[in-house]
């Protein structure tokens, strides 16, 4: 069911259009009173689930999309995935019950801009609405103090391996330390036909298109 509302314009400043997709009807209708009753705001629809709002949410033009994770059909990561490949400049914001670090991580990767806990305080609500819409990425404190924790637990792999042979594990050395073709070959005792070949194989596996990238990626990824 969809519901659409405009509020009179009463300052210069543009209204934030907010889609909202919850498939519970109080909550729904609750936080579309919330954003209807608020100086600035539009609540520009509501939808109970997340197929009914990706066939209809692009007409809304929303500046945020509001979602819930626990949704019937497709859940909310999924559609906040789905959501951030048809729409990337459009924030979307996570409202949920949920706090554990899986569904944090899980709806964070997918695309959120935020997340946020359903007991979110009101006034509280509608300023990360604002955040997202400019650019922030806000978060229920007992979210933050998770990511941070996550963010800090997590480790890299001390170095990333994409099965290079020794020689190739040595031309791309030899290039991160600014060797060309011939002096790469001298060095090796190799022709320079020989280098050509084991630095298409290197392109090959570290998925990239000219040595500059192939260095890049050595540096950024600890490969050699």
């Amino acid at each position: 069911m969809t519901q659409t509302a405009q509020i009179r314009q009463t300052d210069s400043a543009p209204e934030l259009r907010v889609v909202i997709i919850e498939d519970q009807r109080e909550v729904r209708e609750g936080l579309g009173a919330l954003i209807r009753g608020t100086r600035g705001f539009c609540c520009a629809a509501g939808y109970a689930s997340m197929e009914e709002a990706l066939a209809k949410v692009a007409r809304e033009q929303p500046g945020v999309i509001l979602t819930d994770l626990g949704l019937p059909g497709m859940s909310g990561i999924e559609g906040i995935r789905e959501l951030r490949a048809r729409y990337p400049d459009i924030p979307i914001l996570a409202l949920t019950v949920y706090d554990d670090d899986d569904r944090i991580f899980d709806a964070l990767c997918a695309g959120a801009s935020g997340y946020l806990l359903k007991n979110t305080p009101p006034a509280r609500l509608l300023e990360c609405l604002r955040e997202a819409a400019a650019g922030g990425a806000p978060m229920s404190p007992e979210v933050a103090r998770r990511v941070v924790r996550l963010f800090r637990e997590f480790r890299p792999p001390e170095k990333a391996s994409y099965r290079l042979t020794q020689q190739e594990s040595e031309l791309l050395k030899l290039l991160v330390e600014g060797h060309h073709y011939k002096t790469a070959a001298d060095k090796m005792g190799i022709s320079v036909n020989t280098v050509a070949f084991h630095l298409k194989n290197i392109y090959s596996k570290l998925q990239v298109h000219s040595k500059t990238e192939a260095v890049a990626k050595a540096l950024r990824e600890r490969i050699i």
